[in-house]
């Protein structure tokens, strides 16, 4: 970038000894001077990390994601438990013990019995397909938890790297524009330009201020956000490397679309619910199928009975056709809740296919914005700032007009930053809406990151 080529040119022109008195003892400034004074340096021994190290530690460490993690662990153990018999039931009786000897069994009649339940052909395998169901559900879940903490780690990241750069653009010109406010204080103290002179190069130094409050905020907010994001403490500093990759080529509608049926959670999800009621549908079907009972015991007669030692053996079996309004209900309810998921899955990928669509498109438009700043506006703004410092050295022009083209730079350096900002963002809503990181074959313009380092 020419940015660094004009701040010399310009520290060069301002390099003036100010005199001892030439400072208001109520300088108007002071605040903002103290502001830059107290302005936060990155800590050069916060280890940098990238989007992918970022990414990494929150999918090992986020709570979010342990919560979800924990409730699939819940839904498989779950699975065990159903399609399984009842409990056997044991069962002793006693039937004619004489009152006045309680305790002589051998004058009664004993029987141990032992019970057990069966219920109706292929309703303990519905059972057990509906709780794996559950655990398909919840995957989905813990996976829709993994996108969305993704997403918000990839956007606090741009916020990051935003702010940080920022910061850089902003350090290489607040130096100039002290050294622009002194210049032009001494020209007029020796009446050699208005007053006006100083109090505009005083407001472009409140603009510097305005703006390292804003960075730092936006850098603070995004940090906590992160650190959040990452189970950490909220105080550990962060420093970020990487960049914004507007050279991206962006996917069709289509081949988006194609993406999400695949891969977005949600719709994932209400389509395993559907599943899941299609189910309990033919579970609600088997209503009509009986249930079962069968119990074997052995008897122990009183004594001088004949034969006194004897076995029992019973079975039993519901009745549902005796019960035709509960179960036609419930067959009623089961099919009219499969209709309803069946809607809510089209609704899902209607509603998805219409995000897609406005993330898509806000994707475009943001990286058409960026490209516009990297390959003309940003070029036309230093071409101003270089001819306007080759004709302030040349006394072809006022100090003024050094500090306009100066602030120009400044304003389109930022908005590109803001746009590209913009633009990772619009990438992260992308693919939250599809549901999956996408394949962007990136090309970054021309020096693009290599020119702003320098």
């Amino acid at each position: 970038m020419k940015t660094s080529f004009a701040v010399f040119c310009l520290v060069s022109a301002f390099s003036i000894r100010i005199p001892a008195g030439a400072q208001s003892a109520n300088d108007p400034l002071s605040g903002i001077r103290a502001i830059f004074d107290s302005a936060k340096s990155a800590d050069l021994s916060t280890p940098v990390l990238t989007l992918d190290e970022f990414e990494r530690i929150a999918l090992a460490d986020n709570p979010e994601i342990h919560v979800a993690a924990r409730r699939v662990a819940m839904a498989e153990a779950h699975v065990s438990t159903e399609g399984r018999l009842d409990d056997s039931q044991f069962m002793l009786r006693n039937w004619q013990v004489p009152l006045g000897k309680p305790w002589d069994l051998n004058a009664s009649q004993n029987m141990v019995m032992l019970a057990q339940s069966l219920p109706g052909p292929g309703k303990r395998s519905l059972q057990t397909s509906i709780a794996q169901s559950d655990v398909a559900v919840a995957k989905n879940q813990l996976d829709a938890t993994r996108l969305r903490v993704r997403v918000e780690v990839r956007k606090a990241f741009f916020e990051l790297l935003l702010a940080q750069d920022e910061m850089r653009i902003h350090d290489q010109h607040v130096d100039i524009a002290r050294q622009a406010i002194e210049a032009a204080r001494i020209k007029y103290t020796v009446g050699k330009v208005p007053q006006q002179d100083v109090l505009k190069a005083q407001l472009a130094m409140t603009r510097l201020g305005e703006h390292i409050i804003r960075f730092e905020r936006d850098a603070e907010t995004a940090c906590v956000r992160m650190n959040t994001l990452l189970g950490r403490d909220l105080t550990t500093p962060i420093r970020v490397q990487g960049n914004f990759g507007i050279g991206v080529d962006l996917p069709t509608e289509k081949q988006l679309e194609q993406i999400s049926l695949r891969s977005r959670p949600d719709l994932l999800e209400a389509q395993a619910e559907a599943d899941k009621s299609r189910k309990e549908r033919m579970l609600a079907g088997r209503s009509y199928v009986p249930d079962f009972s069968i119990a074997g015991g052995y008897m122990l007669m009183p004594t001088g009975t004949n034969p006194r030692n004897n076995y029992m053996f019973e079975g039993s079996m519901t009745l549902p056709w005796l019960n035709r309004r509960r179960h036609d209900a419930e067959i009623n309810q089961s099919v009219v809740k499969v209709t309803e998921q069946d809607a809510e899955v089209t609704a899902m990928r209607n509603a998805a296919f219409g995000q897609i669509a406005e993330a898509l498109a806000d994707a475009r438009s943001s990286q058409r914005l960026a490209r516009i700043y990297h390959d003309s506006i940003e070029l036309q703004a230093e071409a101003t700032l270089h001819a306007a410092v080759i004709a302030y050295e040349n006394n072809q022009t006022d100090l003024l007009d050094l500090v306009d083209s100066q602030m120009a730079v400044i304003d389109v350096n930022l908005a590109w930053f803001q746009s590209m900002g913009d633009f990772a963002s619009s990438i992260s809503d992308l693919e939250l809406s599809v549901g999956a990181a996408l394949d962007l074959s990136a090309q970054e313009p021309k020096a693009a990151r290599q020119e702003e380092k320098q």
